[in-house]
């Protein structure tokens, strides 16, 4: 993909599935009609959830939208002529306050982060996001920004409760008493306690919501950032194009995790933003699986078996963790509506699309194959 053209993303089904398959008719409120006008700023949109919220909104029919990245512009997953794209380093106090400048709403997506291997390997790194989200509750306050999306992390939850692979899934209280992921997770706590205390000091109206493994195409999936699903993706991938039928695991392949795709992300994120809920909210998916039923779904869909090999020194978090979604179906009727198996689909035929243009067509060697 041209990173620096004009990509117009179909995002799928985007009602609201409800339990048993009925669905919710959505419409729109005149005042939902008049906030399309106002300026929307999504920091952090040169990445992956940052660039489809932007296409999304933009679908919506959102008119003013400024999408903010400290990437240069080759580097971002998804740029739009018609919206406004400013490079800046959100770390930094007046590029905040530039980027909030005239807003209504900001969507704060920014952060230093990826997989486990970079969190696992660069925790001063991810802690220095702090600046960034300091600098944008700063700058949100200051220019009179009327509502603030943080997003948070379900590495945030307390690592007693995820030593089991059989994890009970996690409830917004499991994150106190508090022992968070070490240097990102500590920092999304943080962060979460500056946000509710800029909207009980300032009436800055922050919403917090808990992303539990986002993933889907046009996201990284390969350079070390990547995460679960797209790595897996990547490496079966690479193991049928070279016809090496193996693939390394990282761990014993037994721990276990859910995964949300990225339309069922841009739905609750959307929803928690517009709602009343003040304090942090699950926004994740209950469907349990372990990395090897993971790797599993990946070589159904490649139609091959791969042998496996287990790299039992590297990082690999927590035992287990899963999303309890019982207060967010309570107060808001949220629950995702693309299953694992189809969503891994899409997402391997997209890897599977920029790995064959990388690395087949140029016959380009992988510096990790």
């Amino acid at each position: 993909m041209n990173r620096g053209s004009v990509c117009f993303v179909p995002l799928g089904h985007r009602g609201l599935t409800m339990a048993g398959g009925s669905r919710r008719r959505q419409t729109e409120t005149e005042g939902e009609r008049i906030m399309k006008d106002e300026l929307v700023v999504v920091g952090g949109g040169g990445g992956f959830i940052g660039g489809h919220l932007v296409a999304d909104l933009r679908r919506k029919g959102f008119k003013n939208i400024r999408s903010v990245d400290i990437k240069p512009f080759d580097d971002w997953y998804q740029r739009f002529d018609d919206v406004d794209t400013q490079q800046l380093d959100l770390k930094d106090k007046a590029s905040s306050e530039r980027a909030c400048e005239g807003a209504h709403t900001v969507y704060q997506l920014a952060a230093d982060m990826g997989g486990m291997g970079f969190i696992e390997h660069n925790k001063a790194l991810c802690m220095l996001s702090v600046l960034t989200n300091t600098h944008m509750l700063m700058a949100a306050q200051k220019k009179g920004v009327k509502r603030f999306f943080y997003s948070s992390s379900a590495c945030v939850y307390n690592a007693d409760k995820q030593r089991n692979y059989d994890v009970t899934a996690l409830k917004e209280e499991d994150a106190y008493p508090a022992m968070a992921e070490d240097g990102y997770g500590w920092e999304k706590l943080f962060s979460e306690r500056m946000c509710r205390h800029f909207r009980e000091d300032f009436g800055l109206q922050t919403r917090v919501a808990r992303f539990h493994n986002v993933y889907g195409p046009l996201g990284t999936w390969e350079g070390g950032r990547e995460k679960a699903p797209a790595a897996i993706c990547r490496k079966v991938i690479a193991a049928k194009v070279s016809g090496k039928h193996e693939i390394e695991i990282w761990g014993d392949g037994n721990q276990t995790r859910s995964f949300m795709y990225i339309d069922d992300c841009l739905k609750g994120t959307q929803d928690i933003l517009a709602s009343d809920i003040l304090e942090p909210i699950n926004l994740g998916s209950s469907e349990l699986v372990s990395i090897n039923q993971l790797v599993d779904i990946a070589e159904s869909i490649a139609g091959v078996k791969l042998n496996r090999k287990y790299k039992l020194d590297a990082p690999k978090g927590v035992n287990g963790r899963n999303s309890d979604n019982t207060l967010i179906k309570k107060l808001m009727g949220w629950e995702p509506s693309i299953r694992l198996r189809d969503g891994m689909e899409k997402t391997y035929r997209w890897i599977n699309d920029e790995y064959t243009a990388k690395y087949v067509a140029g016959q380009k060697r992988p510096a990790y194959a």
